[in-house]
């Protein structure tokens, strides 16, 4: 296999170095990208980091994910990037355990400033060395700004160790992250963020381990991302062993699109006394790096490539992001109809309890039958309408007592059909919900809301009061100056507002069916009557429709409290109707502006 060392080719005009930048030639400083695509790109990370994906579907873990990879990439490197692209290159030299990372970095700058040694793993905290001259850039945390900066050894693996190092050359620097494949989780997720705060990426691993699934796996991703990438393949063994490994090494590069990433090979040799490969060992690699950070045009090609193929990705997880948001609603949407189904659905069983006349039977039937008198009422019926009403004011005046045993009666019955259509509603869409993986997680969250709130029977006897003295006053200021209502005072109010109650629960309005009058003894035609006798058959209507939509709007917004509930859980799950357009539309922002990385 033979080594290779060809600058990666440039894209784009020459970068000129600032003050605290590389010391080398000194072309025309390149225009920094229009403040649309930095107020883009601040706007998606800030949206992102709020974002919340609550709701357990399949596709909100993935998006978690994304979207903390995106704000820690924007943070740790496109932002701070994109305000100097003439800074300093930052080269990330990661890899797999005991690939020599530490080494490489200790040889090129040739002197011991990252521990190597044999137990793993060594890089606990990443060390970042480069040039004295561009010791102020990488010091004031412009990259990689959530690192603490120290100037010695740390084992905390949220600083980061800035070393100068005066054989390096100015204009580019190299972190030795953790390793890729550590058996320690904070040490692989800190490799993965320093990779992607990387301008490029030297991938290190050996003869024996190349074809390992971790570091394709990154090198795939580096790829997608547009990253500029080079590879050293270190600890290569002599006897012809680089001829075996060379057609398939070159092979599996050219299967992951990375056929011309430079490549570097290192044979397996004896360190020296300070554990440094020789600078002849070395030479290809430590050229090709130098003559990169000489070359302010070829610094500028991997900054741009780097910066663009990120926003590039940026776009493509937007999309990835968006779709879970869509994901959210949708499951949102789907319980919040489960909840609006079982109550609307309680809503129903309560309107066909009160007009199919099932109230006017039992209990409330004997109280009925005991104030008015079933034989005495049918008798006076068939009288004039003058001495109808006389009789059914005399009756009603004369006892009190089974008028409020009736009203009492009839308010029971129907605290009887509200309270079970509440709990079969709770259950209902409790069921719904447990049938829903995002449902069954607040359900788990929230186990009451499958039973009606605790204080049900208190507000539903209540509703049942308030209605019957809203009838009481219907009865009153419809009744107006009407003689009759007023000659017999409160005692004939109180007897019309029953009978108003009674044609409410009427099955058909005033239309009494054969089925009606066996199951209620006549009641209905009798309430009809008298209150015709009284009010005139249009008021009469107009009465009983008004008590009944009173009723109904009552039975509504008690329905509808208890249907909160199921929406505050929801509600706190924090869904977002409105994400997915806004990332869709920084995401056109930022694929407008994409071009002035290129210019």
């Amino acid at each position: 296999m033979t080594t290779q060392g060809e600058s990666v080719s440039a894209r784009s005009a020459a970068a000129d170095p600032s003050a605290d930048g590389p010391s080398s030639g000194r072309p025309p400083r390149p225009r920094q990208p229009d403040q649309s695509l930095v107020g883009a790109l601040v706007g998606l990370r800030d949206t992102v980091k709020g974002t919340r994906f609550a709701l357990p579907l399949p596709s909100a873990e993935r998006a978690d994910t994304v979207a903390g990879a995106m704000v820690a990439q924007l943070d740790d490197y496109l932002l701070p990037r994109l305000e100097r692209l003439d800074a300093p290159l930052l080269v990330v030299v990661g890899g797999s355990t005991g690939a020599g990372k530490s080494t490489l970095v200790n040889s090129l700058v040739r002197t011991p400033i990252s521990p190597a040694g044999v137990l793993r793993p060594t890089t606990r905290a990443p060390v970042l060395v480069c040039h004295p001259a561009d010791m102020a850039w990488f010091s004031r945390a412009n990259l990689l700004p959530s690192l603490t900066r120290t100037t010695g050894p740390s084992t905390d693996p949220r600083s980061l160790q800035v070393v100068s190092a005066p054989a390096l050359s100015p204009g580019l620097a190299l972190l030795d992250a953790p390793d890729i494949d550590s058996v320690v989780d904070a040490n692989r997720q800190l490799a993965g963020q320093l990779l992607a705060a990387a301008d490029l990426w030297l991938f290190v691993t050996t003869a024996a381990r190349y074809a390992d699934a971790v570091p394709w796996t990154l090198l795939q991703t580096a790829r997608n991302r547009g990253t500029a990438v080079s590879l050293v393949l270190d600890r290569v063994p002599g006897g012809g062993a680089a001829d075996e490994i060379g057609p398939h090494l070159t092979q599996m590069l050219r299967d992951h699109d990375l056929g011309g990433v430079p490549l570097f090979v290192l044979p397996e040799t004896r360190l020296d006394s300070q554990g440094l490969l020789t600078e002849g060992q070395i030479a290809p690699l430590a050229d090709w790096l130098g003559r990169l950070a000489r070359d302010a045009e070829a610094r500028a090609a991997v900054v741009r490539q780097t910066v663009g193929g990120a926003i590039d990705a940026l776009t493509i997880d937007v999309v990835i992001l968006a779709a879970a948001a869509e994901d959210q609603v949708g499951a949102a949407r789907a319980l919040g109809e489960a909840v609006h189904v079982a109550y609307r659905a309680a809503t129903e069983s309560v309107e066909k309890g009160i007009h199919d006349g099932a109230l006017l039977r039992g209990e409330v039937l004997a109280r009925w039958q005991e104030l008015v008198g079933t034989g005495d009422i049918m008798r006076a019926l068939q009288a004039r309408v003058g001495k109808l009403r006389d009789r059914a004011v005399a009756a009603f005046t004369g006892r009190p007592a089974p008028g409020e045993q009736f009203q009492q009666a009839l308010g029971s019955g129907l605290a009887v059909l509200l309270k079970g259509a509440a709990t079969d509603a709770a259950e209902r869409a409790g069921t719904a919900w447990r049938a829903h993986p995002s449902g069954a997680a607040l359900l788990d969250a929230a186990p009451g809301l499958v039973h009606p709130s605790e204080d049900l029977g208190e507000r539903i006897d209540r509703l049942i009061r308030d209605w019957q003295r809203s009838v009481l006053e219907l009865v009153r200021t419809e009744a107006g100056d009407k003689r009759v209502v007023a000659k017999a005072s409160a005692y004939a109010v109180n007897a019309t507002g029953l009978l108003v109650m009674v044609s409410v629960f009427a099955a058909t309005a005033f239309i009494p069916t054969g089925a009606e009058i066996a199951v209620a003894g006549g009641t209905t035609i009798a309430a009809q009557k008298v209150l015709e006798a009284i009010f005139g058959d249009q008021a009469v209507r107009s009465l009983a429709e008004r008590a009944r939509r009173s009723l109904a709007e009552r039975v509504a917004a008690l329905f509808d409290a208890e249907a909160e509930r199921f929406r505050s859980v929801l509600d706190g799950a924090g869904v977002d109707e409105e994400l997915s357009p806004r990332l869709r539309a920084l995401s056109v922002a930022i694929h407008n502006a994409r071009p002035e990385v290129d210019e």
